[in-house]
């Protein structure tokens, strides 16, 4: 980010300077595109949530989809969609339903008839990972698009490359917040706006985020998370179970670990977010971005996990730069709380 500010002019310019900064923009590109094997086409944007809605506005279908266990990103926007597609309570999308809920009749006169499927590749409160291949063949044998939204598993696993357009965050990986990208296979998916990234997104483009962006995935590892970070988790598990509490990853279809559900006995979430709080330790309820509104969540509610256990069901996820110590603390801390 310091060598973008640095050489920083308008990617845009035809001047000398803007000519040099529009070659670093395109080597970042192509550099992210190879950090995730995306051999299609990439749209810097501010965000997930800007990705996601460029995707609805501008995508080249007549239906709009998604489960029922997305973001907010996604099902907030217009208040999505013409249908929902639901869970089974393991987390898993129905994919029978996934297929009927692409409507066959017209809606729009000389428009190709097909939707925009939207399906999470990892969810961002339960850790649940969903089977993207079979997702694809549901929705491609109904002449649909498929959309993922891959904001918390880029840069921790590798994205699904049959996907039609995907959707990442930076600062999910350790990159600048503010950076987001639409993957697109084809920009014919797309109708254009005019303005920047190929006439697809307007607005100067950020040159020093997108630098900081491809540095910060070539910098992701595998594993994302080490796993003598993750094991103190396995012992908190074994004694969550024997306290009568919930491990949600214990019910999930795929979960994977770098973020885990976990119920409390005799103990609501509002109130362990707030204790952990004071503790100095960083949990949320339901998914971060709408955790400050306390409310029991949308996601638990579609997999019909049960009303009490939901209530007291707090979120864990661990990044690039968490520790043991900071693992163990937790656990410590937990432990304690749900004794009391």
């Amino acid at each position: 980010m310091e060598e973008g500010f640095r050489l920083w002019a308008n990617p845009s310019s035809p001047h000398a300077e803007g000519r040099k900064a529009r070659s670093l923009l395109e080597d970042a590109r192509e550099r992210i595109k190879a950090a995730l094997g995306w051999d299609g086409e990439v749209i810097f944007t501010s965000g997930a949530s800007e990705a996601a809605a460029l995707a609805f506005d501008r995508a080249s279908v007549v239906h709009e989809v998604a489960s029922a266990v997305e973001h907010d990103a996604i099902l907030g926007v217009d208040d999505l969609r013409d249908y929902r597609i639901p869970v089974e309570p393991d987390g898993r999308v129905l994919l029978p339903q996934t297929a009927n809920a692409i409507d066959p009749s017209p809606l729009v006169e000389g428009l190709e008839n097909r939707s925009l499927v939207a399906i999470q590749h990892l969810n961002s409160e339960t850790g649940n990972r969903q089977n993207i291949g079979m997702a694809a063949e549901a929705v491609h044998d109904k002449g649909g698009l498929l959309l993922v939204d891959c904001a918390q598993s880029a840069g921790k696993l590798a994205i699904p490359q049959i996907a039609d357009m995907v959707i990442i965050s930076a600062h999910k990986f350790g990159g600048p917040i503010g950076l987001g990208a639409l993957l697109v296979k084809d920009y014919s998916m797309l109708a254009p706006s005019g303005g920047q990234e190929r006439g697809y997104r307007r607005g100067t483009e950020n040159l020093p985020g997108v630098l900081g962006k491809a540095a910060a995935l070539e910098a992701c590892t595998d594993p994302y998370v080490a796993p003598e970070v993750l094991e103190p988790l396995d012992h908190l598990a074994e004694e969550c179970r024997k306290l009568g509490g919930i491990w949600l990853s214990d019910r999930l279809s795929d979960p994977t670990p770098y973020i885990r559900a976990i119920a409390m006995p005799n103990m609501s979430a509002t109130a362990q977010v707030m204790r952990f709080d004071m503790a100095g330790i960083a949990v949320s309820q339901g998914s971060a971005c709408s955790s400050g509104t306390m409310k029991t969540s949308r996601v638990l509610e579609a997999m019909q996990v049960e009303p009490e256990v939901a209530a007291n069901t707090i979120r864990v996820s661990l990044g690039w730069n968490t520790t043991r110590v900071e693992v163990e603390r937790f656990c410590e801390a937990w432990l304690e709380m749900s004794k009391q």
